[in-house]
């Protein structure tokens, strides 16, 4: 394998290590895999220890969630990134469980990055358009195996072109900020197709309030849920 993309770190207070999953290809991107390693420490050096498709399946694009109840969870675009798999990990976060949910069936969404606000579940994806941008989705459920209902494009400020391109980035994890409730980071991509090695983040402010976007896809009205808005910025600080 040649190509390591999207590693997420979670700790597990049980076996008090580091995990590391990781997205783990080879050049022509058929290996689809996800990688595990481990640590003593958040920065490393981890310690790589095997590679494979998780529940049999393709994995591309991933991430991982670790719930307050400190249930950890692989979520993974896969067959041939049509569809989302969620499902949780082994109590030392070494493994996928037999569990799996098959979520966005058809829908086509990859880059998923997952977070938690007053009991309610929000995830962030992109679409599939190989290194190019597009337009983000927000998303949101009551329990993190879905089902998952669309809040629209969260993407605000910028021109036209800025918020149906995710700020010419793709998204790839959200982490609260402490000490100020319904605030987030987001964290997107920014791909360099000729050079990927040399491919950047954009980091910026998440806040979740106000009427979503969009109604529900399975029930009548709209969701009782908030919208999930990412300011644009060119400059921005903490508060």
């Amino acid at each position: 394998s040649n190509v390591l993309e999207r590693p997420k770190v979670i700790y597990n207070e049980k076996t008090e290590k580091y995990v590391m999953w990781m997205h783990i290809d080879d050049a022509n991107y058929t290996k689809a895999s996800v990688g595990v390693a481990i640590s003593n420490s958040p920065t490393g050096p981890f310690e790589y220890l095997y590679s494979k498709r998780p529940h049999g399946f393709d994995s591309r694009d991933m991430t991982v969630f670790k719930d307050d109840d400190g249930v950890a969870y692989l979520i993974y675009s896969s067959e041939v990134n049509s569809v989302l798999h969620i499902g949780p990990l082994t109590e030392d976060y070494l493994d996928v469980t037999p569990v799996m949910k098959r979520v966005m069936v058809g829908q086509h969404r990859e880059a998923p990055a997952i977070f938690k606000h007053q009991n309610i579940y929000y995830m962030v994806t992109s679409w599939c358009t190989g290194w190019a941008p597009n337009e983000a989705l927000a998303h949101a459920a009551e329990s993190i195996m879905g089902p998952w209902e669309k809040l629209g494009n969260p993407c605000i400020g910028g021109n036209k072109v800025f918020r149906l391109t995710t700020f010419f980035a793709q998204s790839t994890y959200v982490i609260p900020l402490p000490g100020v409730p319904g605030a987030f980071i987001f964290m997107a991509d920014r791909w360099n197709p000729a050079d990927l090695r040399d491919s950047r983040y954009v980091w910026l402010p998440l806040v979740i309030g106000g009427p979503a976007d969009q109604p529900l896809e399975f029930n009548f009205g709209f969701p009782s849920w908030s919208r999930v808005s990412i300011y644009w910025h060119s400059k921005w600080r903490l508060p």
